[in-house]
């Protein structure tokens, strides 16, 4: 967070692209170094790619659930970013709420996202799953929250943000739940094209 209240500060003239990641302890880099989180090592990614300038920041909140999206997006579009990455439900998923409530509740966040950016293509949507344990029904409602609302926002999405990371011990700390670094550096890698083709709506000045 402190790099987001750093950029609030930059005058309005700054022209270098941003990138907001509206997360949860996923994304906010929970249990190791921030350079270590994958926001961080994207940034470094996309500068390899050669997009020198781009910036991240990196709004992830420990424990958000989909509830507070909506007026954390809104507090963090004063950075003023071209391209919002949207990564909230997983905390939902965990404390077992209505997936019906957490649908209407992402609805409105693309909703206002796109509404602000002027276009769905400026806007990177990750899906999430639920452990087996939460039952075959829950989890499948679940998981078709996310596929709904990106069909119908046609933004570009990514359906599980722990693809390949989730349920592998050696990728994740002892909690089982949060990635570790060797894990963030999975979840960047999956992401990478991702943000790449997004960066193409965006004037990169």
């Amino acid at each position: 967070m402190i790099l987001l209240w750093f950029l609030l500060l930059i005058p309005s003239f700054w022209s270098a692209p941003k990138i907001l990641c509206l997360g949860d302890s996923l994304t906010e880099g929970y249990g190791i170094e921030t350079h270590q989180a994958w926001p961080a090592l994207l940034e470094a990614g996309l500068k390899e790619k050669g997009l020198l300038d781009v910036q991240i920041i990196n709004a992830g909140v420990s424990g958000a659930v989909s509830a507070s999206g909506l007026s954390r997006l809104r507090w963090s579009i004063k950075a003023g970013p071209d391209l919002v990455f949207i990564a909230l439900g997983a905390n939902d998923g965990l404390r077992g709420l209505p997936t019906g409530q957490m649908e209407r509740n992402l609805d409105v966040l693309l909703q206002e996202a796109i509404k602000i950016l002027g276009d769905p293509q400026k806007v990177i949507f990750a899906g999430m799953k639920v452990p087996p344990n939460y039952g075959l029904e829950y989890s499948r409602h679940f998981e078709e929250v996310y596929l709904k609302l990106a069909d119908k926002y046609q933004v570009h999405f990514v359906p599980f943000l722990l693809e390949d990371v989730a349920g592998d011990k050696t990728l994740n700390l002892p909690d089982g739940i949060h990635p570790n670094a060797q894990g963030h550096q999975i979840i960047m890698s999956k992401l990478l094209p991702t943000f790449l083709k997004a960066l193409k709506h965006v004037d990169l000045k």
